[in-house]
């Protein structure tokens, strides 16, 4: 949002001016993340991982690039090339490969905070559906682009991973079967397979990046949220985005650039799966097949329909696991409450949290065998999962009787002191 007390750019360098008359690029810079975009004054830490985000795929485009010039999409060179001679013959092949595969592991835990603090703070609420509504569609690529990734490397889990979760298509009446064919190219996974998936996993991470354009350009219409969930009355609610939010943002880069350097030096295959280390093989089942970590949720979700009623077990997963995602989309909708920070809806924080432990519930059964103990957890979880979108969170926004909000940012900020000096500049205009 241009808000009429932003800065204007002007250039002192005639070299800059001469560029900004013929092609304002430094002026677009410093409108969306320089001076000349002014933000709310209290933002906390978890409006760092947005950035973060976009640092994520940063670093997946560039290691994915690298590593697809030495990568061989056949069956019969797929592992051999990720594995020797990616790891043993490329100069720093071993870092690249590490940091792909954690990269994005960092990724995801970033854009599942990311989910989160918007889920907390009401950031899917008007008028930032559409930014919420983006979010949502990265996240669904991105999950398309990780999911075609872990079949890469061709290994014993991503091989049965493709085909156990392919073959889920295959539930869907009449098109089903047909569908999952088209997917592979075949009725297993083979060349044709790893080729398409090799193809649109390079593809996907501009599609992404394309979608995050347009995710930031919708952010910038309202302007951001800011933890009270007040909008920005003046000038004294806010402040630009540099240097104050840069150095901010760089500090939380330093932070997310420790944690992922420990990950790749000491840690690089703690999140991996061992049998990916062991080549593909049609003839022989992992006793235990499970895709990444990040994919255990809707797993859970997916496994938590055991009998047919009407339709399929099987059917009833595929439907459940995909609604759990796109039940986000109508989000906005299901929450009608005018307030939107959890910090003043008592309620709704509860429900929040427990939201926060059912997930990781799910997570924690999707990553485990599919024995009665864990199944029975998960459809627990799952029916909560739904409950609370559904149900739940439509019947607090209709009964909930929030706090009291502040009558501005500065206010919360500041407290009375900032009421004060609101109410004495409005004296003196």
């Amino acid at each position: 949002m241009s808000f009429p007390w932003a800065r204007h750019y002007e250039p002192k360098n005639p070299v800059m001016k001469w560029v900004d008359d013929r092609l304002p690029l430094p002026r677009f810079v410093y409108n969306a993340i320089g001076a000349g975009y002014p933000v709310p004054r209290n933002l906390n830490y978890f409006w760092n991982f947005g950035i973060l985000a976009g640092l994520s795929l940063v670093i997946q485009i560039v290691t994915g690039i690298v590593l697809a010039m030495h990568f061989h999409s056949a069956a019969t060179g797929a592992f051999e090339s990720v594995n020797g001679t990616i790891m043993r013959d490329v100069n720093a092949g071993w870092f690249l490969r590490f940091a792909h595969a954690n990269g994005a592991s960092m990724f995801f835990i970033v854009v599942y905070i990311h989910i989160f603090r918007g889920l907390h703070y009401g950031s899917y609420k008007a008028p930032r559906e559409m930014v919420w509504l983006l979010g949502v569609v990265i996240f669904l690529l991105m999950m398309a682009t990780a999911f075609m990734g872990y079949v890469l490397p061709w290994g014993q889990m991503s091989f049965w991973g493709a085909q156990v979760i392919t073959g889920f298509f295959s539930a869907i009446p009449v098109v089903g079967d047909w569908i999952r064919i088209w997917l592979l190219g075949g009725y297993a996974p083979d060349d044709a397979a790893l080729n398409r998936f090799f193809s649109l996993h390079y593809l996907l991470p501009f599609v992404i990046a394309g979608v995050i354009i347009l995710h930031i350009w919708a952010l910038h219409i309202p302007g951001s949220n800011n933890p009270t969930g007040v909008e920005v009355k003046g000038e004294q609610d806010t402040i630009p985005f540099h240097p104050y939010y840069t150095a901010k943002d760089g500090f939380g880069v330093g932070v997310f650039l420790i944690l992922f350097s420990i990950l790749i030096f000491f840690y690089p295959d703690y999140l991996g799966h061992p049998d990916n280390y062991i080549p593909a093989n049609p003839l022989s089942t992992p006793a235990h097949i499970v895709p990444e970590w990040y994919f255990w949720p809707f797993y859970a979700i997916l496994r938590a329909f055991t009998a047919d009623f009407i339709l399929p077990a099987k059917l009833w997963g595929v439907l459940a696991m995909f609604g759990s995602i796109l039940l986000l989309f109508f989000l906005p909708w299901l929450d009608r409450s005018p307030v939107r920070s959890a910090n003043y809806r008592p309620m709704y924080r509860v429900a929040f949290w427990v939201l926060v432990a059912d997930v990781l519930i799910l997570g924690w059964c999707g990553g485990s065998p599919a024995e009665p103990v864990y199944v029975i957890t998960s459809q627990i979880a799952a029916a909560y999962y739904f409950a609370h979108f559904l149900i739940i969170v439509p019947i607090i926004s209709r009964i909930e009787t929030p706090r009291p909000l502040p009558n501005s940012i500065t206010e919360a900020v500041l407290g009375n002191e900032g009421g004060s000096r609101i109410t004495a500049t409005a004296a003196t205009a």
